[in-house]
């Protein structure tokens, strides 16, 4: 018993006596420290006291597409600090090729009766896919919050960094390097964000992009490489993808071509992903500002939780273009005809 105090009093940042008056119901100590006390005691796997058996743990699932791009690590590591502030237990359910499913972890979820769900990223951006787990969650009442662009049909309070911005702060920074040819790699046909992406390239480029300049592919390093290919044989000067490894893949592309980047290709990436400072060259890319993107779904999580009402349209977050090297002054036509230089790299 000693030992069980002194570990969640460790995990708490609290007293002994602080825990032992939580474990024997005693007063004397706030809701929201008697809601960590137990959570820690969730996490550190012991069983509660007989008398706050009945009392569980608010668990709310955090379901991710992926791990791979540090941006979802990044919003998982913000909003389960945000949850726990809040005396609420995160359950981390990221899908895997041939794993679980997105509507499998929402059944699990509800087996767990959680308080509510944080998609961060899901099917609920693509138009053609299968959306009945999101209705489930509506019909039983859950609180949910989404994190993205998602199809008008599903009801729910969300935020989303604002993907039209991010596509005109891209697209002016290449046209005022004088880049006339910029090609987009960009997600799925269904992905709302792609489109929004892609509207507002159109309207940067004078109300219309011909589909030569638009290439789709799955949000890897290999498609972004694969798709970026198909641009460079198109004669594009500059490219902006929809994230940070469609980025790095581009810059592959390039060297494989014995291009340089920046001096024959500039490159714009998207997220501000760790390490996007360390590439070779260091990525220029639109920064989601994930610290109050994060947060703002945890609050509106809680709030649903707690019972009020929160508006449930979308609550854009203004992005930041970060410049770094992989842009640069367009080359001229005899600079890219010339012999390249300098065509291999780290990627």
């Amino acid at each position: 018993m000693t030992r069980r105090l002194a570990q969640v009093a460790k995990k708490v940042g609290v007293s002994e006596a602080t825990v032992s008056r939580v474990l024997n119901g005693k007063p004397g100590v706030s809701e929201a420290t008697r809601q960590t006390v137990l959570t820690a005691l969730d996490v550190l796997g012991y069983e509660r006291p007989t008398q706050l058996r009945g009392k569980r743990a608010r668990l709310v699932g955090l379901v991710l597409p992926e791990l791979q791009n540090p941006i979802f690590p990044a919003f998982a590591e913000v909003i389960g600090s945000a949850l726990a502030q809040q005396g609420l237990t995160p359950v981390l359910c990221t899908q895997t090729k041939g794993g679980v499913s997105e509507a499998d972890y929402v059944g699990l979820l509800l087996l767990q009766q959680v308080s509510g769900v944080i998609f961060a990223g899901g099917l609920f951006a693509q138009a053609d896919a299968v959306h009945e787990h999101y209705r489930l969650l509506a019909e039983r009442r859950i609180p949910v919050v989404l994190m993205n662009a998602a199809i008008e049909e599903l009801d729910f309070p969300r935020v989303a960094c604002d993907d039209a911005v991010a596509m005109e702060q891209s697209w002016r920074h290449l046209a005022s390097l004088g880049h006339e040819r910029i090609g987009l790699v960009l997600g799925p046909a269904d992905h709302i964000p792609s489109r929004r992406r892609l509207q507002a390239a159109a309207r940067s480029a004078g109300g219309s992009l011909a589909d030569e300049l638009v290439e789709r592919t799955m949000f890897s390093l290999q498609g972004g490489q694969a798709a970026a290919a198909r641009l460079l044989e198109r004669g594009v000067t500059g490219i902006v993808c929809a994230s940070d490894p469609l980025a790095l893949g581009a810059v592959r592309a390039a060297r494989r071509r014995g291009l340089r980047v920046p001096e024959d290709v500039s490159v714009v990436g998207y997220d501000d992903s760790v390490f996007m400072t360390c590439t070779e060259p260091p990525l220029t890319t639109v920064r989601q500002p994930i610290e109050v993107m994060g947060r703002a779904a945890v609050e509106l999580l809680v709030s649903q939780i707690q019972g009020s009402e929160v508006p449930h349209q979308e609550l854009l977050f203004e992005p930041e273009l970060v410049v770094r090297a992989s842009t640069a002054q367009a080359a001229t036509l005899a600079g890219r005809d010339a012999p390249a230089r300098g065509g291999t790299g780290a990627l």
